[in-house]
């Protein structure tokens, strides 16, 4: 009897992301939403299960859910001033009493010997402290902010050498001042310096929403900072706006990699950092090189590009004047003025899907990402021209496609239109991939 399990298949695919995680810095911001009683055994489990598997993880976390819940029990209304709460004695001892508590819960959840959990019995030493040096906001605009601070600089040496010992570091929504005072601060600005001051691989946002959607409300897996900006601005003075502004500026400061998910979505970390397609959006840094669409004045470089790979017979050979009258189906990776990279995407609209030819990367370029950023721009252009098949013909890179999701097929798979244009000598493999329709793929994210 053939027996198969989901998460078997699930697991050896993820075998990749495992060992590309290992020894990285992530800092993770969990929202206090995400941290209640009912919803946080998941999250912390799962960040527990990344710190056995290597990953050095900071994790910041907020009280915003609880501090609100604590006023209105405590009939505290504290006025509010440029977003931020003006924060007296009594609203600080309630702000403190709560981060204490969520502090004692996290560490709980992580404690070793922790009963009916997959990690029962393993040792976790989860480290807080005052790691976050912090400064008052002041009176601004004639409002004195009192016990509401800012982020002064993170212990970036203190907590390197606490990741080192193969500590999971914990970060509140406090900080300390030179003076010895206690500040209450905003968990996600305590992220976003922290991820900086790190050189943080990855800069992890746990929050209500699971992404930025365009106006049609698909979700957008890897929209450039001006793309993201122009979104948040639609969403001004939320939770999400915070966030995707935290990730821009994370980003242009050299965060390698902000990832923006859900606390609703209990498989959402898993999802996003150990499978391809992910369940979020990616911000990442503004790059030496981009993703673009082709235009007419690249035919120069594509010919060149391309020429080695027809001469081998790798490619079909293409004139000068058919990739003038193609270029709109190509992407390109452009590097500092140069094309290193390109791919197509030629549509059957009434097949409902499309070709991914031509695939190419420069021989000094190979062995990155690229070919994988180039599959993901083509995908992107097939779904939000409708499509839901990409195939491709190969007849020297059968497991580079494999690798990437598609399946082995026959001419009959092929649009009609298309099987009247194979050419039998070559004898190319016909493959296969379906479009998942909840976003872009998201190669070693």
């Amino acid at each position: 009897m053939d027996i198969s399990f989901p998460f078997a298949d699930w697991f050896r695919n993820s075998s990749t992301y495992i060992d590309a995680h290992r020894g990285r810095t992530f800092v993770v911001l969990i929202e206090g939403e995400g941290l209640t009683p009912e919803r946080r055994a998941p999250l912390i489990q799962d960040l527990a299960l990344l710190h056995t598997l290597g990953v050095r993880l900071v994790l910041v976390f907020g009280v915003r859910a609880q501090v609100r819940q604590a006023l209105q029990e405590a009939a505290l209304t504290p006025p509010r001033h440029q977003g931020r709460f003006v924060v007296d004695e009594a609203c600080m001892t309630l702000i403190e009493r709560e981060v204490s508590t969520l502090r004692l819960a996290i560490e709980a959840r992580l404690s070793p010997g922790l009963s009916n959990t997959p990690l029962h019995g393993v040792e976790i030493n989860a480290i807080s402290g005052n790691l976050v040096m912090a400064k008052p906001l002041g009176i601004r605009e004639g409002v004195d902010f009192l016990r509401a601070g800012e982020v002064r600089r993170i212990r970036s040496d203190a907590i390197r050498t606490l990741l080192d010992q193969r500590s999971l570091v914990v970060l509140p929504p406090l900080g300390y001042s030179s003076t010895g005072e206690v500040f209450d601060l905003d968990a996600a600005d305590i992220a976003r310096h922290a991820a900086i001051a790190l050189h943080a691989d990855k800069l992890i946002i746990v929050g209500r929403a699971g992404g930025l959607h365009n106006a049609q409300g698909r979700l957008l897996r890897q929209p450039n900072l001006q793309e993201a900006q122009a979104l948040a601005c639609q969403h001004e003075n939320t939770e999400l706006a915070e966030h995707v502004h935290i990730a821009c500026d994370a980003a242009r400061q050299g965060v390698g990699r902000t990832h923006l998910i859900s606390w609703q979505d209990r498989d959402a970390l898993l999802a996003e950092l150990f499978t391809r397609d992910g369940v979020g959006t990616m911000i990442t840094r503004e790059r030496y090189e981009q993703l673009r669409g082709a235009r007419i004045d690249d035919i120069g470089g594509l010919l060149e590009l391309l020429r080695p790979l027809e001469e081998r017979g790798m490619l079909v050979a293409r004139s000068r004047e058919r990739l003038e009258q193609e270029i709109d189906d190509y992407v390109v990776i452009e590097r500092d003025g140069m094309v290193i990279g390109c791919a197509a995407l030629h549509p059957y609209p009434e097949a409902g899907s499309a070709e991914l030819a031509c695939v190419a990367v420069h021989p000094s370029y190979r062995g990155g990402e690229r070919g994988d950023l180039l599959l993901e721009g083509v995908e992107q252009r097939a779904r939000e021209q409708g499509l839901t098949t990409l195939f491709a013909l190969t007849t020297h890179t059968l497991h580079w496609f494999l690798e990437r999701g598609f399946v082995t097929s026959d001419l009959e798979a092929l649009p009609q239109r298309r099987r009247q244009l194979y050419n039998p000598q070559r004898n190319s493999r016909v493959l296969l991939k379906t479009l998942t329709s909840h976003g872009l793929s998201k190669a070693g994210s």
